[in-house]
């Protein structure tokens, strides 16, 4: 006697359809591991906030030791206060700067990965 087919069982030896699983929410660390374009712009991001804070310190950097040339042109005479100004003035803003970018860069890697964990 042969079976009705609501009784036939059917079996299927296939790879499953989907290549992962559905998650219920974003990864943004998968979006950058996978290269798509929304983790190219989360990485862009970060390099640009990067770039704008080593600008600055540029900037700041030329606007501080920019003018002296024209300074020490201005007093042929005073050799002792160019090596004052070059070994004593300017070591202080000069560790201020690079202390300033450090902790910049620190902070902007550390919102990066703020944004892109799992939490």
């Amino acid at each position: 006697m042969p079976q009705s087919p609501a009784e036939r069982r059917v079996v299927v030896t296939g790879p499953p359809r989907r290549a992962r699983p559905v998650s219920g929410y974003y990864r943004p660390r998968t979006e950058i591991d996978e290269q798509t374009t929304l983790g190219h712009t989360y990485v862009r991001s970060l390099m640009r906030t990067q770039l704008r804070a080593g600008l600055t310190v540029f900037a700041v950097l030329g606007l501080l030791i920019g003018p002296l040339p024209l300074l020490f042109a201005a007093m042929p005479d005073a050799r002792g206060l160019v090596w004052l100004v070059l070994g004593f003035g300017l070591y202080a803003p000069l560790v201020l700067l690079a202390r300033w970018y450090v902790r910049r860069a620190e902070r902007n890697e550390r919102d990066f990965v703020r944004l892109v964990e799992d939490r």
